[in-house]
């Protein structure tokens, strides 16, 4: 049994004072950032510098299902609502050709031992799309055995069976994710996703059974209707059932984004004392209950591959979260999905129509991205440290010769300063250690090496791009 020791501080107080708009660094620089410049040349050249990897590196793959039956009030993904089945049979004829694209311009390029299925819903996919689908990835792609590589599919209990969870693991899945978001009946018809309690422990059990290797589960809070009170006996079935790891997102209500969110009455929202409430709460239960606090939003049981990877200082992070793989080249298929190879970033077109359009050109659908330059890289690499570590040591960095870190990053220390005085972390000559009063603020401390935030402004009202740190 791994000793529980304490991994994060929680601080109303701080969290009150600081709390502010900024990127959740699922990439530095942020998808923000992208240009309608970078295209298929780009790409290729990014794929052809993999070379230096060596023939056989291992890559993650992203597969992007966008269908849902019904809509979650709340979502902010790139989703298509319908119970129309044969979109899907469609999207997968076009998802065939992009695999076919890409697979031949990774040539040898080809073992993957991280999959993520995400979505939308990715079990809208019959069971015999799924069959064909994963067949037509095996036959293109080289997959590292299931005691090795890191399988995983986000799947909304309300769409499954346990004869289906069972059925996935057959397919290779071996890590799961499932959305629960909350368990109280008032919250979940505000935000149209009726979910028994009964419904999701039966898929959870059934995952267990299964032998599924991680358990994963999303709650929301700040969603109209909740409060600490209402929210506490969620957070008890939940870690009576005991995932694996446990996602608690702070919802970020920004209805001129995502128009779902217009279908929520801002009038039940709960005030930020209410969410500040609500976060406490979760940290509180949480950690009592042995849950090692990971990052940003994110627990995980000791035992957990997300918990020693920390531990052993090899955690990463990528589109889809904390990951202990996402230091290899992401590929990523399917409308809106973002790939990551090399020193560069690419998305696919976010509409159908355009995804569809490209592939029928014989293209990949690439419709932005960015290449990075020496110091995009560099930072990309401090903000990486910081979130998966707390820690970042200077002798790590490729930092250009002859140059300080304390020379390089000027200014950004500068911008730490008043953090190090609000007792969020400590520096010395070899680098910065985040505190654990700081943890549940790292993405303040990251904003401070962002060159694009830091850059001069604009004239004008600047666009709401972000959520609240906290």
């Amino acid at each position: 049994m791994i000793p529980l020791i304490p991994s994060v501080e929680f601080d109303a107080a701080l969290v009150r004072k600081l709390n502010q708009m900024g990127p959740r660094y699922t990439s530095y620089p942020t998808a923000d950032r992208f240009s309608g410049d970078f295209g298929t040349e780009q790409y290729r050249t990014a794929v052809t510098r993999l070379d230096g990897l060596g023939e056989r590196a291992p890559f993650s793959l992203y597969v992007h299902i966008p269908f849902c039956e019904s809509l979650c009030y709340y979502c902010g993904c790139n989703k298509i609502i319908t119970q129309d089945k044969t979109k899907s049979a469609e999207y997968l004829s076009y998802l065939s050709r992009e695999m076919r694209l890409q697979a031949a311009l990774l040539g040898e390029r080809r073992k993957v031992d991280q999959l993520h299925f995400g979505g939308g819903t990715p079990t809208y996919l019959s069971d015999a799309q799924m069959d064909g689908l994963l067949g037509q990835l095996r036959a293109y792609f080289d997959f590292a055995p299931d005691e090795e590589g890191e399988f995983s599919i986000e799947v909304d209990p309300r769409t499954v069976t346990p004869q289906r969870i069972a059925r996935l693991r057959r397919q290779g899945f071996n890590r799961i994710s499932l959305g629960i978001q909350d368990f109280d009946p008032a919250v979940q018809k505000a935000v149209n996703r009726i979910q028994s309690y009964a419904q999701t422990m039966e898929v959870l059990k059934a995952a267990r059974t299964s032998g599924f290797r991680s358990i994963s589960v999303d709650l929301i809070y700040g969603l109209p209707l909740q409060s600490a009170e209402s929210f506490g006996p969620t957070l008890d079935k939940v870690v009576a059932a005991r995932p694996d790891r446990i996602a608690v997102y702070n919802y970020a209500h920004m209805p001129q984004l995502f128009k779902a969110q217009r279908l929520i009455k801002a009038d039940e929202l709960p005030d930020p004392e209410a969410k500040l409430a609500m976060l406490g709460l979760c940290i509180e239960r949480l950690t009592a209950a042995g849950y090692v606090y990971i990052g940003m939003d994110h627990f995980a049981l000791p035992e957990d591959d997300l918990a020693r990877s920390q531990r052993e200082g090899k955690l990463q992070r990528n589109f889809q979260g904390y990951s202990t793989h996402a230091d290899a080249p992401m590929v990523a298929l399917g409308v809106s999905a973002i790939s990551a190879v090399g020193n560069s970033y690419s998305q696919n077109e976010k509409v159908l129509s355009a995804y569809y359009e490209r592939l029928d050109a014989g293209q990949l659908p690439i419709a932005r991205g960015i290449t990075l330059n020496d110091d995009d890289v560099l930072r990309r690499t401090v903000i990486g440290r910081l979130m998966c570590d707390f820690d970042l040591a200077y002798k790590d960095l490729a930092l250009p010769p002859g140059v300080a870190p304390e020379d390089y990053f000027a200014e950004d220390l500068a911008r730490l300063a008043p953090l190090e005085e609000e007792g969020l972390l400590s520096r010395d000559g070899g680098g910065i250690k985040v505190k654990m009063r700081g943890r549940l603020m790292i993405r303040n401390i990251c904003m401070a090496f962002d060159n694009y935030l830091n850059a001069p402004k604009q004239e004008g009202p600047q666009p709401a791009r972000y959520s609240r740190t906290i």
